[in-house]
């Protein structure tokens, strides 16, 4: 064979195997495009199981999500851990490791169980258990059918999974069921991982299937199955049902505050000392409907009380149509109320004769006034505030706290929660005053008006607190200062004194009162023995301000501190409030 032939044959074999690559190539071409499509237009026909599948034998779902805690039990005898009920029904349940116990509380129940014993108390009333509160590796597990009664929370147990599903009270359900479009026999509709056909399926839902929507994302809704497994359904394929709300057991108006809604509170402090004071001397006071004489104290360490209270007094204010709220106080002693508040037998005990006083005296309320607390003691106070205020509701008393306005003072501010203590008891009294007290090494003002303005505001917003659980108190006494000028220094002290006894100052030493518009309020001075005195008052003109300054802001009221500081004008003035 010649070279030409060769060469021709060469070619001839060469196109042949051009042709071949070039059809593989395209067969290749036309594989990966016919797979992209089906990769677009087909949707993924996976099974996968949810990953706590694995993890959780007893899962439990709160709002669609997982809990790191599982349940226990089943049926009657279902018990769920205190993580999760802290987590989602309440925070503030409250475990003292040290007597094992479990105290509960809510407006109208105060609830006591031990760990491992059947008999509970309820209102301080024993309560049967068919199951105990149990510990196990370290967590403590709580009777579910405890939450539905006290709480009012809905419990879904799926038996086959063994899922819990967990509602709590004024939560919203969206109920849905799957739709069957196609019309076709045993048609499924896929639950899936994401809001994608293209992710596996976690559940094959036939028509009618209940369903729980959770969220909506574009054309699709992330739904949870009763057995828990949550995923996304296509909108089209789903039937939206009622959207229904866990029902509340209780009112959020207390009893007692009912009495109160169409009123103004006007409420007078009654400093009661050695001697017993006597309402035949006081006059009138217009407007005045509630008077809190200070007659209740903390004893020991134990909780116990001390009582100067009087009957008299009380059958003297029903007579004037006035509502009496003995006020107790922690004698503003650290270390009796660390003792006091530090466990649920000592709080049951001030609390329970604090309720005993109150039925013997006919009291309409308590007014709680603890002072001078260490800031490691402030939750403890309000887990008092919480065992106290079902209990005194159950009784028909209204019940107050006594606030001082927000600082970084350890002993006197840090410790109060306003906050939470505002959802426990009918109202706040902040003790809007002392904003330069006994001991400020400068002269000013007791309280001027546009602090205690700010200290009003500040709780109002910083801590959300309701106006109408918000009373202002307002100071029906001053200081008057003095100022001697020693080694280049100015010294200061001063000296409390009522409205009546700085008027006589006023007329004694012919004074001429100037308005300060910074402080809003009237200001006198004199020299007296190389001794500069000054005063800022407090008179009509101070009262009528702070007055408006509690309308403009829609609290609940005003409290004044105290009676006996009162001069005979100020009350007419104060009973603007309720105008």
């Amino acid at each position: 064979m010649n070279h030409s032939s060769r060469s021709s044959s060469y070619r001839r074999r060469g196109r042949r195997r051009g042709n071949k690559i070039k059809w593989l190539f395209g067969l290749i071409i036309i594989i990966i495009g016919a797979y992209w499509i089906a990769s677009v237009t087909l949707p993924n026909r996976e099974h996968v199981n949810p990953d706590w599948k694995v993890t959780h034998e007893r899962p439990i779902f709160a709002e669609g999500e997982l809990m790191a805690w599982q349940a226990m039990g089943s049926g009657d005898a279902l018990k769920l851990p205190l993580p999760v009920i802290q987590s989602v029904i309440d925070p503030n349940i409250r475990y003292e490791e040290d007597t094992k116990s479990v105290i509960l509380t809510t407006s109208r129940k105060l609830v006591f169980l031990k760990t491992d014993e059947k008999v509970g108390k309820i209102n301080n009333k024993p309560i049967q258990l068919a199951f105990a509160p149990e510990e196990k590796e370290g967590v403590l597990y709580l009777p579910a059918h405890l939450l539905k009664e006290i709480y009012g929370a809905e419990i879904y147990e799926d038996v086959e999974s063994g899922t819990v599903l967990l509602m709590k009270a004024g939560e919203t359900v969206q109920k849905a069921q799957v739709l069957n479009a196609s019309g076709k026999k045993d048609y499924t509709v896929p639950l899936r991982q994401e809001a994608s056909i293209h992710t596996p399926i976690l559940a094959d839902m036939p028509d009618g299937t209940n369903l729980r929507i959770l969220d909506t994302v574009d054309d699709w809704y992330y739904a949870q199955l009763d057995n828990g497994y949550s995923g996304f359904v296509k909108k089209k394929d789903v039937s939206r049902g009622e959207e229904i709300t866990i029902p509340k057991l209780e009112q959020e108006t207390s009893p007692a505050k009912e009495k109160w809604q169409s009123k103004t509170v006007n409420l007078t402090w009654e400093a009661v000392y050695q001697v017993a004071p006597k309402p035949s001397t006081f006059g009138e006071m217009p407007g005045i409907n509630v008077v809190s004489p200070t007659w209740f104290s903390l004893m020991d360490g134990s909780g116990n009380v001390r009582s100067k209270a009087d009957s008299a007094y009380v059958k003297w204010a029903h007579g004037k149509g006035i509502q009496v709220w003995g006020l107790f106080s922690n004698s503003f002693e650290p270390d009796l109320t660390t003792e006091a508040l530090s466990n649920f037998e000592n709080r049951m005990n001030t609390i329970l004769q604090m309720l005993h006083y109150a039925k013997i005296f006919d009291l309409d309320g308590i007014n709680i006034d603890y002072e001078n607390v260490y800031t490691k003691d402030g939750d403890n106070l309000t887990q008092f505030m919480r065992e106290l205020w079902p209990l005194a509701q159950e009784q028909g008393l209204v019940v107050s706290i006594d606030v001082t306005p927000k600082s970084n003072s350890e002993m006197w501010s840090a410790f109060l929660d306003r906050r939470a203590l505002s959802e426990v008891v009918d109202y706040l009294i902040l003790m809007a005053y002392d904003e330069h007290w006994a001991a400020s090494q400068v002269a000013g003002s007791v309280a001027s008006l546009p602090w205690a303005g700010s200290a009003a505001t500040r709780i109002l917003e910083e801590d959300n607190v309701s106006p109408d659980k918000l009373i202002l108190a307002i100071p029906l006494y001053t200081r008057v200062w003095t100022e001697i000028q020693k080694d280049g220094k100015t010294v200061v002290s001063s000296k409390a004194i009522g409205m009546k006894k700085a008027q006589d100052i006023i007329k004694d030493k012919k004074l001429k009162p100037k308005f300060l518009e910074d402080t809003g309020q009237n200001y006198v001075e004199y020299s007296e023995d190389g001794a500069l005195y000054r005063i800022w008052l407090e008179d009509k003109e101070s009262l009528a301000r702070r007055v408006e300054l509690a309308k403009s802001l829609q609290l609940a009221g005003i409290a004044t501190w105290t009676r006996s500081f009162a001069s005979e004008d100020a009350w007419e003035v104060l009973n603007g409030i309720m105008e």
